[in-house]
Formats: C-alpha cells, sequence, structure tokens
C-alpha cells in the first residue's frame, strides 16, 4: 500500500473525530439547558459510562499496556493526574456551554493552545519566535472580539462564561502537556491513556458533585426526569458519538498524520459545535463570534508552525 493511502486515511479519522467533538458540545448544551441537568452531573455520568465502555473494549483489544499501566505506582500516579486534568477539561467545557454555547465554549477552548506554547516557552527557557506571536495576537484577538462583539467599552458575555472559557483553555493544556511530560503515551500508547483516564476521573467527579449538589437527590430527580429522546442524546450523542466515537477516531487520525497537522485539522470542531448548535438548539452567532472563529482557527496554523 502506498503512503498516500494511510495518510488519507489518518486525515479523514482526524476530522471526523474532530467533528464528533461538535456533536459533544451540542449535547452538553441540550442536556444542561432544556434537559435541566447540572453540568457537573453531565460531566459525572459521561466520564463514568464513556470510561467504561471505553476501558472495557481497550482491555479486551490490549491488555499488556492496560496491564502494564496499572502494576507499576509511579505510572499510576502519572496517570491519575492526567485522569485529574481530563475530568477539570470536560467540567470547565460543560460549565462554559451551559452559560454561552457549544459554540462559544469550543472556541474558548482552543485557548489550549496558547497555554501550551507558554508552557514549551518557560520549559525551554526561550521567548516566543515571531509566528508564535503572530498566533498569540490573533488568539488575543479572537477572545476580544467573542467576549465584547466589537465594543471594547463593554463585556457583552457573562463575566463567569468567559471565566470558564478560560478555564477550559487552560485545562486542555495540562492534559495535553502530562501526559507528555510524564511519557505516558511514549509507554502505553494514546488509546488506553486516555481510556484509562477517562475512567479514573470518575473519582474525582463524583465527589466534586455530590458536593456541589448536596447530596445525589438532585441526580435522581433529574436523571428520572430524562425524556427517551433525553436518554438518547446522552447515551449516543454525548457518549458514544462525542466522546467515545471523538476521542477514538482523533487519536486514531493524529497517530496517522502526527501532532502538527493533527492541531491544524482539529480546527473543525469549533466549526462543527458551532454550526450544530445553531441547526438543532437554534442558538444565534454573530458576525463577531464567526470572526473569532476564523481567527482562531487562524491562529492554530502559526502555532503549529514547524521551527
Amino acid at each position: 500500500m502506498s503512503g498516500r493511502h494511510p495518510m488519507a486515511l489518518g486525515i479523514a479519522c482526524t476530522l471526523i473525530g474532530g467533528a464528533l467533538w461538535g456533536v459533544s458540545g451540542t449535547s452538553v448544551q441540550y442536556l444542561t439547558t432544556t434537559g435541566g441537568a447540572a453540568p457537573a452531573l453531565v460531566t459525572f455520568m459521561r466520564v463514568l459510562l464513556g470510561g467504561a465502555i471505553f476501558f472495557s473494549v481497550l482491555c479486551a483489544a490490549k491488555k499488556v499496556p492496560v496491564k502494564a499501566m496499572f502494576a507499576n505506582v509511579s505510572s499510576l500516579g502519572a496517570l491519575l493526574l492526567f485522569a485529574f486534568s481530563l475530568y477539570a477539561n470536560q467540567l470547565c467545557y460543560a460549565q462554559t456551554v451551559q452559560i454561552t454555547n457549544a459554540g462559544t465554549a469550543t472556541v474558548l477552548q482552543m485557548l489550549g493552545s496558547v497555554f501550551v506554547l507558554a508552557y514549551v516557552c518557560i520549559a525551554n527557557k526561550r521567548l516566543p519566535r515571531p509566528w508564535e506571536l503572530i498566533g498569540l495576537a490573533l488568539a488575543l484577538v479572537a477572545t476580544v472580539l467573542i467576549a465584547t462583539q466589537g465594543d471594547l467599552t463593554s463585556l457583552n458575555m457573562p463575566l463567569d462564561g468567559l471565566l470558564w472559557g478560560i478555564a477550559t483553555g487552560l485545562s486542555t493544556a495540562l492534559y495535553i502537556v502530562v501526559p507528555q511530560r510524564m511519557h505516558l503515551f511514549e509507554r502505553f500508547g494514546s488509546a488506553p491513556v486516555v481510556a484509562a483516564g477517562m475512567l479514573l476521573s470518575s473519582i474525582f467527579a463524583l465527589p466534586i458533585y455530590a458536593v456541589q449538589a448536596g447530596g445525589f437527590a438532585d441526580a435522581v430527580a433529574t436523571l428520572g426526569g430524562f425524556t427517551l429522546f433525553q436518554w438518547g442524546v446522552f447515551m449516543v450523542g454525548l457518549v458514544l458519538v462525542g466522546t467515545i466515537g471523538g476521542y477514538g477516531l482523533y487519536l486514531h487520525g493524529v497517530s496517522i498524520v502526527g501532532s502538527v497537522r493533527g492541531t491544524l485539522l482539529g480546527a473543525i470542531e469549533p466549526v462543527s459545535a458551532t454550526i450544530m448548535s445553531a441547526a438543532f438548539l437554534g442558538t444565534a452567532f454573530t458576525g463577531w463570534d464567526l470572526s473569532g472563529t476564523a481567527l482562531m482557527c487562524l491562529m492554530l496554523v502559526f502555532l503549529s508552525k514547524e521551527p
């Protein structure tokens, strides 16, 4: 087989995986607004069920790396840190979606690339390169356009939504840096690490939700009140398609095309989330929102430029 066909497969998997993340954002928006579910509850159920299904499949397919992860104390500690960062990202994202919308939350999540760059520069004791400075400027302008809607004298989105969105970007950088810093992907492979990390996220999700909700009565009432369609959105849209399908396909595609192309192709995520949120939930987006999204995508082009 020529090199072209695996590359085409990798590009297709990356694009489809990124688009499916958009399904995830729209599902969260629907469940936290129409469904009345708290973001912490949606996140807890997502990591518990999605992680359990994903991890079960990986245990059957890749027993050796899964056993190796849990056999070493140091790797288990790194895995728990990764699990926490993964949970923090999904919780912050769900909070941002509830306050704003799926498209805006997904665009703000892309600030993670800026925080990763900051980490790389600090770790390597260097200043940003010219094209990286251009990317930083684009990210800043995009955030300002979305937050102010072009009126620089006022904030035209809820402040807590903006702060949760920035926290989403920060937690995105955290779950990208942690497995690389701890060499988890190199030692065990990306899919087993992500599957185990997602399942272990429920260790943090359960107590945080219990404290936030003051117990589990809210979970029983909310989930018991879900209609059949809402359960379908949760299980199919969020867990199977948005979480397992999105992560699985995207990571497989990136393993073929590489992290640089993968980052650029991942720019389809905010586009997908924006289109789906507008089409299925009637979310209105302004020209400033779309301009900010375009600038964020352009930012990825500069931050992913090879040195």
